[in-house]
């Protein structure tokens, strides 16, 4: 009798001990960049937080709270006072994006925030960008 109790403690201990451990996500210090071609698509995870609000500057905005990628169209000026305008994604205070010159080129551009709606950029050239929202 004494062993017939011993074996169901002891089996009752072996499946209460088979229950899966949480997995734990490692942490990462990699942090995301938004590089210029991010305007050109949005990704399916993007897809499903896809947000437009007609009554905010921003284009659209994808992401959680907390975590927001906002698209922004931008107009300003280059180095020389040139007009430029074109579009930006933007996560926190760096973002990245296009923007058209006077001649109608294009150049991959990377922006930070300076204050509410104006931003300061630079492209791959080293050429300097004063925008703002509009």
């Amino acid at each position: 009798m004494t062993r017939k109790l011993l074996f169901i403690l002891l089996l009752c201990f072996l499946i209460a001990c088979k229950k899966e451990q949480p997995k734990i996500q490692p942490q990462t210090f990699f942090k995301e960049v938004i590089t210029p071609d991010d305007i050109k698509t949005i990704t399916p995870e993007e897809a499903k937080t896809y947000h437009k609000d007609l009554k905010r500057k921003y284009e659209y905005r994808t992401g959680t709270s907390g975590n927001y990628e906002y698209n922004y169209e931008v107009s300003g000026v280059n180095q020389e006072g040139d007009s430029v305008s074109g579009v930006i994604n933007i996560k926190g205070k760096y973002g990245a994006g296009k923007i058209i010159n006077k001649d109608k080129s294009s150049a991959d551009i990377y922006v930070e925030w300076m204050d509410y709606g104006k931003l300061k950029g630079r492209d791959k050239k080293g050429n300097s960008y004063k925008l703002k929202v509009n």
